[in-house]
């Protein structure tokens, strides 16, 4: 496996952290047994699955309130909020001087965003898209991954491009939030709805117990990998690297399984457009990011014809079913083996 593989980079720094706690704890007190970590597992799933409700719940709930459309809450506040594992990543990558996490955190989690986690929703339950209200959000998803071609051919993303980065999303944001109102619609629902205090209090419950839920079943996980001999480089490739997607994950799931497609759907676009303009943008700011190569030649164009692939679906048909997403499954898949 190469060393630069974007989701060993992306696991990297949390699998040093957890080899580093472990080499402290051999010297002095025992190593934690695999029952407890699978305990930590077990309320990770937990963290996930009531996070993931009441994140879901709370958006719906504040759409309604505000009149907003529920895609635009999965925009921005859901879309946006589940990015937050990506986000500390990168930034204490750029900290602590490892720019090539903060760049393979992004096109890792964007590749993964399409590939895994719409695929995995379709297979819950088929997502209906909404060409007309999409289009714009489509358009600026792919625009931002286009940007990246020149930022990478440059070799490097200096302070002045992370400051476009940032300031393109604070126009998005503008954008978005402007034109929420045409299209927002009634929603008749039967269901009791919550103040806006406590639907506020459930978004912040929901994406602390989705970071906290993540965050231990990653430690759990790469201790039972290690405990069957399971190499660094696997555990880099796989556990670690999608747990830092688990938020989107479960977010994207939980909502298809409420039908909430403008939820599932608006997850995983904003959390695309967030990648990109506020975590690299935020990143760059705080340390200028020099790009290697194969970011270029290789993952790049998986991200932008991922990015296109589901573009192209969700305008041209009314909605993606189970084999499309099954397609996708396999279609990531093939990137991770080919990443190797």
């Amino acid at each position: 496996m190469t060393a630069f593989s974007p989701f060993y980079l992306q696991g990297l720094l949390v699998a040093s952290r957890i080899k580093a706690d472990m080499q402290t704890t051999r010297g002095s007190t025992p190593r934690r047994g695999i029952s407890l970590d699978y305990l930590y597992i077990v309320t990770g799933l937990i963290g996930l699955f009531f996070g993931g409700e009441a994140l879901v719940r709370g958006s719906v709930n504040i759409a309604r309130r505000l009149s907003i459309s529920p895609l635009i809450i999965g925009l921005t506040v859901v879309g946006f909020g589940t990015s937050t594992p990506e986000l500390l990543v990168s930034v204490q990558a750029a900290l602590r001087g490892v720019p090539d996490i903060a760049i393979g955190n992004i096109i890792g989690s964007n590749i993964a965003n399409i590939l895994l986690i719409a695929g995995l929703t379709c297979l819950v339950w088929p997502i209906r898209g909404k060409a007309a209200a999409l289009r714009r959000d489509l358009g600026f998803m792919a625009a931002s991954a286009l940007l990246l071609v020149p930022l990478f051919t440059s070799g490097e993303i200096a302070r002045l491009a992370g400051l476009i980065l940032v300031a393109g999303l604070t126009g998005y944001l503008v954008w978005t939030f402007k034109m929420s109102r045409q299209d927002a619609v009634e929603v008749q629902s039967t269901d009791v709805q919550s103040s806006i205090g406590i639907s506020l209090l459930l978004v912040a419950f929901g994406l602390a117990a989705l970071v906290f839920g993540g965050h231990f079943i990653v430690n759990g996980a790469v201790s039972v990998a290690r405990s069957f001999g399971v190499s660094e480089a696997f555990i880099g490739l796989t556990i670690v690297a999608v747990g830092t997607s688990l938020p989107e994950l479960a977010t994207s799931i939980i909502a298809a399984f409420r039908r909430q497609s403008d939820i599932a759907i608006g997850n995983i676009i904003g959390s695309n457009i967030f990648n990109v303009l506020g975590i690299l943008g935020v990143t760059a700011l705080i340390a200028p990011i020099p790009v290697i190569a194969r970011f270029l030649t290789f993952d790049l164009p998986v991200m932008i014809g991922a990015s296109g692939v589901l573009i192209g679906l969700l305008l041209t048909r009314p909605q993606i079913g189970r084999g499309v997403g099954a397609m996708m499954l396999l279609g990531y898949g093939i990137y991770v083996f080919a990443a190797q």
